[in-house]
């Protein structure tokens, strides 16, 4: 059993005191009969809480999907840049969401939100090796060797060796798919520095099994599916 403002808080996302102010207005309703206090208890698996005649869906984690545009940073807050989290809709929005991993300010694409911090901690882990795909465009054409340095494992200027990495370089040779397997500081940036070239765009299109919807615009996110979930975790 859950206290019933306390449910509306973690659902919706907003303090548990305009949890109350919305019971108060008696906007809030428990199976069909408006909702007198906040402190009323409720089981968030069977009970039907609905705000202006609208049903909240109840969720124990939620997962989201989004294309991260250039100019954010993945942080949930941040005193100087944008962050991931203010491009979360409404609807989506609720204590304790953090983007699972991250994306530099200046790269694109797939960016995971969730609150299941297990989950998360699954598919950041190093020991779990959960492949992501970015796509490349570079300063100058790709080398035939490349594939080979990179599955060997690139030295970058550190001294750091990274794990193999598999490279799919296209028609077009300055165009590149990496797939790696661990997440260093600006690992993609600098691999491709360790082989003498330079990334001008980059975007992430794949986490695990799962590929970044084609038809998410930038900026925009959707709720990732159970079936998806498994498409994930499904790699390790």
């Amino acid at each position: 059993m859950e206290r019933l403002d306390k449910f509306i808080s973690g659902q919706k996302g907003m303090s548990r005191s305009d949890a109350k102010l919305l019971i108060k207005k008696g906007v809030v309703a428990v199976n069909g009969k408006t909702a007198k206090s906040g402190d009323a208890k409720i089981n968030p698996e069977t009970d039907t809480v609905t705000i202006d005649g609208k049903n909240t869906v109840y969720r124990k984690h939620i997962y989201l999907m989004l294309n991260k545009p250039q100019g954010y940073v993945c942080a949930t807050e941040d005193n100087v840049s944008k962050t991931v989290m203010e491009l979360v809709p409404e609807e989506f929005r609720r204590d304790g969401l953090f983007p699972a991993g991250r994306l530099d300010k200046d790269t694109e694409g797939f960016v995971l939100i969730t609150d299941d911090g297990e989950f998360a901690h699954r598919i950041l882990s190093p020991r779990n090796h959960v492949p992501k795909v970015y796509y490349c465009e570079l300063e100058h054409d790709c080398a035939d060797d490349y594939a080979e340095k990179l599955a060997n494992g690139v030295v970058l200027a550190s001294g750091e060796k990274c794990l193999p990495a598999e490279i799919k370089i296209n028609e077009k040779k300055n165009t590149a798919y990496l797939t790696i397997s661990e997440g260093k500081f600006h690992q993609v940036k600098r691999m491709f520095e360790a082989l003498g070239n330079r990334i001008i765009y980059l975007k992430r299109v794949k986490i695990g099994g799962l590929s970044l919807d084609e038809k998410l615009v930038l900026g925009a996110c959707r709720e990732i599916m159970h079936k998806e979930i498994a498409e994930i975790e499904g790699v390790f």
